[in-house]
Formats: structure tokens, C-alpha cells, sequence
């Protein structure tokens, strides 16, 4: 069963970048059609971030078009959310998902002066 670990989460100022990063074990993301980050605040579901497909498809949630990338690297079995210029709103619990089905622990990010 893949076991997903999420990392790179802190607290950040407005205007400021993190990178987070999903490394997953027992098994290989290359068998993994899509991978994806989803973020939750407290009170609110699971929203989605952005998702990516082996396949080189990528979807982002509006709110984040255009500051967040996401990328994937098989060879290393993990799972990249590049997140420039945020907000106060960006704050949230990040997680990495596969299908919607398996979860990371999640990571915390807070954006605030």
C-alpha cells in the first residue's frame, strides 16, 4: 500500500513562496496516473489545489492559477506544489492525494505578517 509523506510546509509572509513536497513509498508513481494536493481550513472540506497526470495533464483551482505549479518526478517517487506570491487565504493544511482515496498526514502552511 503506497504511504504518502508530506514536507515543506512553515509560516510565510504575504508575497512570499514555499515548496512543498510529496514523497510516497510502497509502491511507484510511475504506476500512478494522477497525483494531487488538496487543502483544508478548518470548518471546510478537502478543496482541490492542482493535480497532474503521468500523461503531462495539469488542472489548478482558480484561486491559484497562475502562482501555484505543480510537478512530478517518477524517478524519485515524488510529488512537487511550487506556491509563489501568497496570500492570507493560501493558509491551510496541504495534503497529497492519490485518487481521493489515499492521504498524506498533511502539512500546515500559514501565511501571515
Amino acid at each position: 500500500q503506497v504511504q504518502l509523506v508530506e514536507s515543506g510546509g512553515g509560516l510565510v509572509q504575504p508575497g512570499g513562496s514555499l515548496n512543498l513536497t510529496c514523497t510516497a513509498s510502497g509502491g511507484s508513481l510511475a504506476d500512478i496516473w494522477s497525483m494531487a494536493w488538496f487543502r483544508q481550513v478548518p470548518g471546510n472540506e478537502r478543496a482541490l489545489v492542482a493535480a497532474v497526470t503521468n500523461g503531462g495533464s495539469i488542472d489548478y483551482a482558480d484561486a491559484v492559477k497562475g502562482r501555484f505549479r505543480i510537478s512530478r518526478d517518477n524517478t524519485k517517487n515524488k510529488v512537487f506544489l511550487q506556491m509563489n506570491s501568497l496570500k492570507a487565504e493560501d493558509t491551510a493544511v496541504y495534503y497529497c492525494s492519490i485518487a481521493s482515496a489515499y492521504w498524506g498526514q498533511g502539512t500546515q502552511v500559514t501565511v501571515s505578517s
